[in-house]
């Protein structure tokens, strides 16, 4: 009971994470069902007690996160940021490869491994947000204001891009959203966003050669060296996202996308009802970066709305505490915390309904839990603590007045 009267910070957004939590056990032990059969001779609540589990961490990791006064967070900032930069590269040389790519780290002793690129993202808007708040006065200056925000978000995005392409550009898309609500001028925008659009329009052309070739799925198949290799999965996925495919089991991701869409029309308007999904057993991944299919094939379309407004209603409380927020790095670390999250949502299910190529982003809070759901909670837990130290100034400025200094 202490533990609840201590829990602070907007009631709204608690109500969220454990309404996405208990979203998460009941999809998460319908879509392993059949691989936790198989993997552990019948035993079918193995993967649910792990993400009890993690759900459990998780709520730990936004209890303490939550307790932390959040300028703490801007005087750690900078430091964590610069530690990412060594990991990334090594991640990118040293990494686990999964997938044809080097996304994760394994810690010794423990044989966890994580997504550096996790870590990289929360150090990343902790610290422009830092920066941002310090540069309000001279924000429309190239040299003052501009460079020191835009170079930490290129090295960052250039350094996950090798690895991760999907989340460099949900990175580079989030930071440009704070950037301009932060007042960077739109002229500095409008030129990074004509040098971001060259790899893009690069990616674009070369899928449309390669189809005209007719070397698209061969071209799997070659012998390539690592980036080669990655360019060549890029080029890949954006040409069988414009072009379709094949159903074929080796061609993969026509394969991912086509059996989402199977799931998704038998759930229909209604869905199949909790645990009937079918597709599970034919869907890759349907645990993770395809479980947003098997909300809907089991929930229905309705199902599928709602999950979206329930990431929806935690923007608009995100959005309302940044509006509260009497202080500039609060302000900007819960809005940028919170465009992460729900872009990230928005990607995955617009892959899961082939709104978008396919990529390798899970869906916050829902998806099986690992390094991503834990530090997911963890910005969840900043967010918390801004709206926690806001709730304490309305508190004391309806008391007194006055509102209470940031850094107190």
């Amino acid at each position: 009971m202490s533990l609840l009267n201590k829990t602070k910070g907007d009631k709204v957004i608690w109500a969220l994470v454990v309404l996405l939590a208990l979203m998460s056990l009941l999809v998460v032990y319908s879509s392993t069902g059949s691989l936790a059969y198989k993997m552990y001779r019948g035993n079918t609540e193995v993967y649910l007690f792990k993400q009890v589990v993690f759900i459990c961490i998780g709520i730990l990791f936004i209890y303490f996160a939550h307790q932390v006064n959040y300028t703490l967070y801007s005087r750690i900032a900078q430091v964590v940021f610069i530690l990412t930069i060594p990991l990334l590269i090594y991640t990118l040389f040293f990494g686990v490869r999964l997938n044809e790519g080097s996304r994760w780290i394994r810690l010794p002793i423990i044989n966890l491994t994580f997504q550096t690129s996790d870590l990289a993202k929360l150090a990343l808007f902790m610290y422009i947000s830092r920066m941002l708040s310090k540069k309000q006065e001279v924000i429309k200056d190239f040299k003052k204001g501009f460079l020191p925000v835009i170079i930490p978000v290129g090295i960052t995005c250039m350094l996950i891009a090798p690895a991760n392409l999907s989340t460099a550009l949900l990175v580079g898309a989030t930071s440009m959203m704070l950037l301009f609500i932060g007042r960077v001028s739109m002229k500095h925008l409008f030129l990074t966003g004509l040098v971001a659009l060259v790899p893009i329009a690069m990616l674009i052309g070369a899928a449309i050669f390669q189809h005209s070739n007719g070397n698209g799925i061969q071209a799997r198949s070659e012998n390539k060296s690592k980036l080669t290799a990655r360019v060549s999965t890029w080029v890949n996925r954006v040409e069988s996202f414009m072009y379709g495919g094949n159903s074929d089991e080796d061609d993969d991701d026509n394969y991912q996308v086509n059996q989402a869409k199977i799931a998704i029309a038998k759930g229909g308007f209604f869905g199949l009802g909790p645990g009937n999904s079918e597709q599970r057993n034919f869907l890759p991944h349907p645990y993770s970066d395809f479980i947003y299919a098997i909300i809907i094939e089991e929930y229905g379309i309705i199902g599928g709305g709602v999950v979206m407004f329930v990431y929806l209603i935690f923007l608009f409380r995100s959005i309302q505490l940044f509006r509260k927020c009497p202080y500039a790095f609060g302000a900007f670390l819960a809005l940028a915390l919170s465009f992460t999250l729900v872009i990230q949502a928005m990607a995955n299910m617009a892959v899961n309904v082939n709104l978008f190529p396919v990529t390798g982003v899970t869906l916050p809070l829902v998806s099986m839990g690992g390094s991503s759901f834990l530090f997911t909670c963890l910005a969840i837990g900043i967010i918390l603590s801004v709206s926690r130290y806001v709730e304490k100034n309305e508190a004391v400025k309806t008391s007194d007045g006055e509102p209470e200094n940031e850094m107190a």
